[in-house]
C-alpha cells in the first residue's frame, strides 16, 4: 500500500483530543501541512479528563507552551499523584505518588531493600522515602531546578481545549464549524477522500484524524474498523460527572475513593472540584449511583449530574487506511490512572514520528499499530490489577472481580512479583516500575522474597542507608510551602 503525498490533514471533533492534534501538527509540522478542524455540535464533549501524568509536560515543551499562561487559562493545579482509598479493603488508603522511591542499584530497586529492612522490624512506611508521596500527604509543593519535582496538572478540559484552539487557529489551523452529514470513500482503496457537512461543505483530505469521540464517525461508521471489547475485564460501564465549589485550598493530588460497585474521583482545581462516579450498571442502578455520588460530594453543584454510558476496549486498529483515530474514538479505559489525556498525546506523537508525507505506506501503518496496541494493552493490565489484587470482597461487585479472569500478562506479573519482588516493563508500558511497586504493595501484594543483593549490606550498614534517605526526603518536604501559597504566588509572578 503506497497512497499519494499526505499534503492535507482534515480532523474531524474538536474538544480536548482534536485540539491537541491541530495545535501538535500546526506547531512542529504546519509549514509541510494544510490542517482543517471541524468542529460539530452533535460530537458531545465528555469533558472529564481533567488530570493528567507527567509527560504532559514534555508534549507542552515541545509546543511552547508557557506554563503559567496555560495554568490561569486552565485553572489547573499540580498534581503529584492520587491517593486510593478503600481499594485494598475499607478504611484503607495509599498514595500512587510520581516520584522515585529510594534509590536503586543495578540488580534490584529500592523495595527489595525496603523488604529486609522490614524482616529486621526496622524500615519504617514504603512511602517514607519518597518526596512526591510525603509532599502529597501534606499538601505540600513547589519545584525549581535545586529541587525537582515529577508532578502533573489537574485543569479544566473544556477549557484546555479552548486553550489549544487558539494557539492551533494562531498557527495557521483552518476552523471550521459544521455537522459531518456524509463520509465518501474511493471506490477502489476505500481511503476517506473527503467529509461533508450539513450545509453541503466537501471537504476533501489527504489523511484523516478521528475525534468524534465515542461516536467513531469516520474510524467506525465509515470504516467499520471493529472494536474489542473489554468489559470481562473492567467491568464497569457507566460514569456520573458533577462540578462543585471548592470548600478548600486545592490538594496537589487526585482521590480515587472505591465503593461497592466502582469508584468516585475527586480533583481540584484553582475554582471548583471535579467529581465524578464510575460503577457497573448490573451492581448499581443510575439512581443508586447519583445518590451515592451526590451523598459523597462537598460544597454546592455548579452543574446538574450527567450520566456517560461507555464500553471498556479498543479499536482493533487506531490507523486503519488514512484515518487514525484519537481519544475516545481510538478506545477508553476509564480513567483510574488519568491515561485519558496520556494517550491522546502519544497517539499523535506516534503519528508525528511516522507521518506519511511521501504517502501512507503499510510499514508505517503497521508500526503505529503495534505500538498502540502494546500501550493499550498495558495500561488494561495497569488498571485491571486495581480490581483483581485487592482483599474486598463486601459486595457482589468485588466477589465478581475477585473471581473473574485476567489478561495472561497480567497473571505473570502478578506471579513474578508475588513469588520473587520483581517487576520488568513490556515496551508498552507507560508506567514505570515505581508505579507498580506503589500500587502493587499498596493494594496488598506483598512480595515473599527480595532480591539477595541487599544482604550485601549489613543491617547496621542497611538502617543507616535508610535513615539517611529518610531524612533527606524529610529535610525536602519541610522546607516546601503549601500547595496553595506556592500556587498564588506562582501564578502572580
Amino acid at each position: 500500500m503506497k497512497s499519494s503525498p499526505v499534503k492535507h490533514v482534515v480532523i474531524a471533533g474538536g474538544g480536548t483530543a482534536g485540539w491537541m492534534a491541530a495545535a501538535a501538527l500546526s506547531k512542529l509540522l504546519g509549514k509541510s501541512l494544510s490542517i482543517t478542524l471541524v468542529e460539530s455540535k452533535d460530537i458531545g464533549i465528555v469533558g472529564v479528563g481533567e488530570a493528567t501524568i507527567p509527560p504532559i509536560r514534555t508534549f507542552h515543551k515541545l509546543l511552547g507552551i508557557d506554563e503559567k499562561t496555560f495554568m490561569r487559562a486552565t485553572k489547573a493545579t499540580f498534581k503529584l499523584g492520587i491517593e486510593f482509598e478503600n481499594w485494598r479493603e475499607q478504611d484503607h488508603s495509599y498514595i500512587h505518588s510520581f516520584g522515585v522511591t529510594g534509590r536503586e542499584c543495578w540488580a534490584g530497586e529500592f523495595h527489595h531493600f525496603w523488604l529486609r529492612a522490614k524482616d529486621f522490624g526496622f524500615g519504617g512506611d514504603f512511602g517514607d522515602y519518597c518526596t512526591e508521596l510525603k509532599a502529597a500527604k501534606e499538601c505540600k509543593f513547589a519545584y525549581s531546578e535545586r529541587m525537582p519535582m515529577n508532578f502533573a496538572y489537574h485543569f479544566d478540559a473544556v477549557a484546555y481545549g479552548r486553550f489549544l484552539k487558539e494557539l492551533a487557529v494562531k498557527a495557521g489551523v483552518n476552523h471550521i464549524e459544521g455537522d459531518i452529514q456524509k463520509v465518501s470513500k474511493c471506490s477502489h482503496t476505500s481511503n476517506i477522500k473527503n467529509i461533508e457537512l450539513s450545509d453541503g461543505t466537501a471537504i476533501d483530505g489527504d489523511l484523516f484524524i478521528d475525534c468524534t469521540g465515542f461516536k467513531g464517525v469516520l474510524i467506525e461508521k465509515s470504516l467499520h474498523t471493529g472494536y474489542e471489547n473489554w468489559s470481562h475485564w473492567l467491568p464497569c460501564d457507566s460514569a456520573l460527572a458533577v462540578q462543585t465549589e471548592s470548600i478548600g485550598a486545592p490538594i496537589p493530588y487526585t482521590k480515587s475513593v472505591a465503593h461497592s460497585a466502582g469508584w468516585r474521583w475527586k480533583i481540584p482545581l484553582q475554582n471548583r472540584v471535579g467529581n465524578g462516579l464510575v460503577y457497573c450498571s448490573n451492581y448499581m442502578s443510575d439512581s443508586e449511583a447519583k445518590e451515592t455520588l451526590l451523598n459523597a460530594i462537598e460544597g454546592e453543584k455548579l452543574t446538574e449530574p450527567r450520566t456517560i454510558r461507555f464500553t471498556p476496549g479498543k479499536r482493533r486498529l487506531g490507523w486503519n487506511k488514512n484515518c487514525v483515530a484519537l481519544g475516545l474514538a481510538s478506545g477508553f479505559i476509564e480513567p483510574l490512572e488519568s491515561t485519558s489525556i496520556h494517550l491522546i498525546m502519544t497517539g499523535i506523537i506516534r503519528l508525528m514520528r511516522l507521518f506519511p508525507f511521501e504517502g501512507i505506506t503499510q510499514s508505517a501503518v503497521d508500526e503505529y499499530n503495534n505500538k498502540y496496541n502494546s500501550e493499550m494493552a498495558a495500561i488494561l493490565d495497569f488498571i485491571v490489577m486495581h480490581y483483581k489484587v485487592t482483599n474486598r470482597e463486601d459486595s457482589p461487585f468485588w466477589e465478581h472481580c475477585n473471581s473473574m479472569d485476567i489478561p495472561p500478562s497480567l497473571t505473570h506479573k502478578i506471579n513474578l512479583f508475588k513469588q520473587t519482588g520483581r517487576v520488568f516493563l513490556d515496551d508498552g508500558d507507560i508506567f514505570r516500575v515505581d508505579s507498580w511497586t506503589q500500587v502493587m504493595m499498596g493494594q496488598g501484594l506483598v512480595p515473599q522474597q527480595y532480591h539477595k543483593v541487599a544482604d550485601e549490606m549489613s543491617a547496621t550498614e542497611l538502617e543507616r542507608f535508610l535513615a539517611g534517605l529518610k531524612q533527606q526526603v524529610d529535610n525536602q518536604v519541610s522546607a516546601l510551602p503549601s500547595h496553595q501559597d506556592f500556587l498564588e504566588k506562582y501564578l502572580k509572578s
